[in-house]
Order: C-alpha cells, then sequence, then structure tokens
C-alpha cells in the first residue's frame, strides 16, 4: 500500500522508520529521578524573624532560617538595622588578636632550659623582676595609640604627712622612670640619660630637671630610650654575675645595693605600669608571687630605717631603751610570708638585775593582704585605712604604718 503508516514516517527509499519522532517525549519528572524535591520557601511571621536577628548575625541559622531572614531584611528597614547593628557586635566579640608575644614567654622559656642545662651568663634572681616587670609594662606601651600618650595621669605619694600628687601624662610617666632607672645606669657605667652637667642625684631631682629641660611635654618617643635602657641594664648585670649585687647605688639621701636597687626599680616599673593602665583603661595584673614576695621583703626590711628618720623627724614615739620590741607584720594572698619588724633603736645591754624580757618582744601585730602592701609603700592607699588586721600596741601599729607610707616617692 501507498497510503500513510500511522505510526509514523517512512524514507523515501526503503521501509525504515525516521530515527526521530515528529512530536517530541515527555520531559521525566523529578519525582522519577530518586532525589528529594526542592523545600518551598520558609514564611515566617515578623516576630519571628526579628527573634532570628541574633542567631543570623552569629551565622547560626539554618540555611532556610536564613533565606528567610535575608529576604525579609530587603524589605524591613528597622529590622535592617537592627541586624547590621547586631554584625558590629559580633565583630567586638571576636577582635583581632595582637601578634605580639606574651612578655612572660620570656620568663617561662627561661626557667624551662634553666631546668635542663644552665645558661653560661643568667640574669641573677635579684634581676629578674625588674626584667619582667619592664617587659610587661612595654608590652602595655606597645598597644596604646598616640592620644592615649598624652593622657592625663596624677601620681601620688605620701610626704610623711599627709598624701601629696603631682599631674603628669602616659608619656611625662615613662619619662620619669627613665631618669630614675638612669641612677642604676650610672652606678654600672652606662649612659646617663640626663644631660651632661646635670647635678641631681634624687629622683624627684632627677625627673624635674628633665621634664624642666624638655623643650616640649614628652611623647611616645621616650619609649625608646626607656626600652634600651631597661635592656642594657638586664644585660649589663647579667654580664656582672650575682658578685656585683653589693655595688652601692646612691639615691641622694640614701644608698641602695645593687640587687635592692634593681628591686626598688622593678616595684616603682610595676606601681607605674598601673597608673599608665588605669589612664588608657587597660587592666593590669600584679606581678609574679615570686617577684611580689621579693619586693614586699625589700619593703619590710627598710621599714626599721624610715621608721626611725620618722623618730628623727619628730613624726614617731621615741624609742624605749629595753626591752627591745617588734611588730609581727603579715602579708597575706599573692607574695605573703611574715616579717618581725624591730621598733627601737639598738640599746645598751639591760642590767643584770634588770627583769628579762620576751624572747622575740613582739608587741604587735599586723596583717594586710599583698599587694595593699605594696600600695601603702607606693602611697596610694591612706595609711589609716591600710592594716585589715591589728592587734596589739596601737601606738607602734600607727608608727609603723605611716613608715611604710612615708617610703613613697613620686
Amino acid at each position: 500500500m501507498n497510503g500513510a503508516n500511522p505510526s509514523g514516517p517512512y524514507e523515501e527509499d526503503g521501509d525504515e522508520p525516521a530515527r526521530s519522532p515528529r512530536i517530541p517525549l515527555p520531559r521525566a519528572s523529578v519525582e522519577d529521578t530518586g532525589r528529594p524535591l526542592p523545600a518551598p520557601p520558609l514564611v515566617l511571621e515578623h516576630r519571628v524573624l526579628k527573634a532570628l536577628l541574633g542567631a543570623w548575625a552569629l551565622a547560626a541559622c539554618s540555611p532556610e532560617e536564613t533565606v528567610a531572614v535575608e529576604d525579609h531584611l530587603g524589605d524591613c528597614g528597622a529590622c535592617a538595622d537592627e541586624a547590621l547593628r547586631l554584625r558590629g557586635a559580633v565583630g567586638l566579640l571576636h577582635p583581632p588578636e595582637s601578634l605580639d608575644l606574651d612578655p612572660a614567654l620570656r620568663t617561662r622559656v627561661l626557667e624551662a632550659c634553666l631546668g635542663r642545662r644552665p645558661p653560661r651568663i643568667p640574669v641573677p634572681a635579684w634581676a629578674a623582676p625588674y626584667d619582667a616587670e619592664t617587659a610587661r609594662l612595654d608590652q602595655l606601651l606597645q598597644d596604646i595609640g598616640d592620644v592615649e600618650w598624652h593622657a592625663p595621669i596624677r601620681l601620688r605619694w605620701f610626704d610623711g604627712k599627709a598624701p601629696a600628687s603631682r599631674r603628669s601624662t602616659v608619656a611625662g610617666v615613662l619619662a620619669h622612670l627613665l631618669t630614675v632607672d638612669g641612677l642604676v645606669a650610672v652606678a654600672l657605667g652606662l649612659d646617663d640619660p640626663l644631660e651632661a652637667g646635670t647635678d641631681t642625684p634624687t629622683p624627684t631631682g632627677r625627673t624635674e630637671a628633665y621634664w624642666g629641660a624638655a623643650s616640649v611635654p614628652p611623647t611616645r618617643s621616650v619609649r625608646g630610650p626607656w626600652r634600651e635602657q631597661s635592656h642594657h641594664l638586664v644585660r649589663t648585670v647579667a654580664f656582672a654575675g650575682g658578685g656585683s649585687g653589693l655595688l652601692p647605688v646612691p639615691y641622694g639621701d640614701f644608698t641602695l645595693p645593687l640587687r635592692d636597687s634593681m628591686l626598688d626599680r622593678a616595684f616603682e616599673t610595676w606601681v607605674h605600669a598601673g597608673d599608665i593602665a588605669d589612664a588608657v583603661d587597660y587592666p593590669y595584673e600584679p606581678p609574679a608571687p615570686r617577684h611580689l614576695h621579693a619586693m614586699i621583703d625589700l619593703g619590710a626590711r627598710m621599714l626599721p630605717s624610715a621608721l626611725a628618720a620618722r623618730r628623727q623627724a619628730g613624726l614617731a614615739a621615741p624609742a624605749r631603751p629595753e626591752p627591745a620590741r617588734s611588730l609581727r607584720l603579715e602579708i597575706e594572698g599573692l607574695g605573703g610570708g611574715e616579717w618581725l619588724i624591730p621598733l627601737d633603736e639598738p640599746a645598751a645591754p639591760p642590767a643584770s638585775d634588770a627583769p628579762s624580757a620576751p624572747d622575740d618582744g613582739e608587741v604587735a601585730h599586723v596583717a594586710l593582704d599583698g599587694v595593699e602592701f605594696c600600695q601603702l609603700v607606693a602611697g596610694h592607699v591612706p595609711p589609716e585605712e591600710a592594716a585589715a588586721g591589728q592587734l596589739g600596741d596601737r601606738e607602734a601599729i600607727r608608727d609603723v604604718l605611716f613608715a611604710a607610707a612615708s617610703m613613697s616617692r613620686m
């Protein structure tokens, strides 16, 4: 037959059917593929979307919730502003970490190394607190901005009768540390930060001379000389060895051996670092307990001399010739311990018929926190408010607390 074949067209020269039909076959459904069907868009109420903004800012929403929230932010200005604020707050929760090394890392590494093999030129134990405190202060200074170097600071001390203070800045306080540390530098034969010909042996006089010689107030540029000088001091005492600890360091009104002078400088570095940290609203921790204990021990050993000086000035009760008295100073917390403070100057031996005195002659007991005792010695705590616990001779307690505060200086 020559009629049309209902099953499809044929080629002209044969009876073979064409390879492709004129009408395409129906498309396969996604249901026939076995794959999951696409989820319909999530529809949420405004109050639910608003409640999800915090989770969205923290990237804690599910993919469907994220799409719903972001679609909503394109239509709701109030929620968009809130989302922008929350994203900014999340950024504050994860501030960029400083790439600078932890200032305590050097101490930990040195301790581990010393346990295995002592170095040829170790830093003397009495210089370690100064090394640690200057490193901590240097880390603090690295993190503050240009404007903060001019933040106001009020230096505080106790002048023997009442609290005293002096206005300065962050840069001015660092200049003060530079010039007083210069007393140790001069004793070790290093360069003096003051100009040649300046004859000011006292810490206060040296600071006033440095401030007065500057044509403009100190700026952040003072950090370089202070940092270099502190490194020179540590290296010099390390090379000099432990025997150099008896080298005298004159302070004008008194003299300290080098080992005590380095502790004194570590103490003042920590105290003024705390002043700087308060001025720039920066947290600052006390020294390591073993370093704090050494500083407290220095203060306790200097108390008898300070008490004798106050007696000579008529600011303390006179000494009693016999029996010899003492006050027990108990320091609690970090760097704690106990010290017996002699209250009277050496007296002649008692007569043979004189009554025997107690072995230690303890007439009073004072208990303070370690950091509070240091703040008292720095002149930052009034002596009337310092002692947490007092027992015994009230006059002796008062004289010792005021003697501790009178050791402070600018």
